[in-house]
């Protein structure tokens, strides 16, 4: 590990992308390579996610609403013990949120949702910088089905393909913060050291606005 990259690194870096893109194992490596915390979505904790994955529109409006109580109170919680006082990693953006609930509510339940989240007033701190991770639709259903997680079984490529598209048009438009865009269906930062460090020394550039990382697996291994 190069440590003086290490030092370099952005001291908020939030990694983003669809389901089964591999946030939450990139963000534990990165937590160990740059010695500080990390803050994971959780979303084990809802009790309303199995449902939703077997009945989208009779559960996404409870899924929403839990997710959005529980970013609120990872909110508090990080300013009470001012962690952004020192470095930290995370699998999900804060306002990432209305994103899912964009795509998967229907227009009077979107309000209602808009009002509660407004209500919260979750006046959540910027990324120093977010790494979006992209994969084809194929690549992200064989990770899912890899990782064998009984609530993902009905996840549809239909679902992932319009969650994909909902990212791509999301940071399209995103410009409160520098984002670094990976293609990771054509590297593995996982299982790859090899991976793993030409990712962590793009991560560890300085950035600004957008920036695009399409390695090449040849060029790596």
């Amino acid at each position: 590990m190069d440590e003086t990259a290490a030092k370099e690194a952005p001291e908020f870096i939030v990694v983003e992308g669809p389901i089964g893109v591999g946030k939450t194992s990139l963000v534990n490596r990165l937590a160990e390579s740059l010695a500080c915390p990390s803050l994971l979505e959780r979303a084990e904790e809802n009790p309303f996610l199995e449902r939703f994955y077997r009945d989208a529109q009779a559960a996404a409006f409870p899924t929403q609403l839990h997710f959005l109580f529980q970013r609120s109170r990872q909110l508090d919680q990080l300013k009470q013990r001012d962690l952004f006082d020192r470095r930290l990693v995370s699998d999900f953006m804060f306002d990432k949120d209305r994103l899912f609930a964009e795509l998967n509510l229907h227009p009077d339940e979107l309000a209602l949702y808009n009002e509660v989240y407004g209500r919260l007033a979750m006046d959540a701190p910027l990324p120093d910088l977010v790494v979006y991770l992209q994969a084809p639709v194929e690549v992200l259903m064989e990770r899912i089905r890899k990782r064998d997680r009984a609530q993902e079984k009905t996840l549809t490529p239909d679902y992932l393909e319009r969650l994909s598209d909902a990212y791509t048009e999301f940071f399209y438009y995103y410009e409160q913060a520098p984002v670094l865009i990976v293609n990771a269906g054509e590297i593995n930062p996982v299982d790859s050291e090899a991976d793993y460090q030409s990712l962590f020394e793009q991560i560890c550039q300085r950035h600004h606005g957008k920036r695009y990382f399409n390695p090449s697996p040849l060029a790596i291994n």
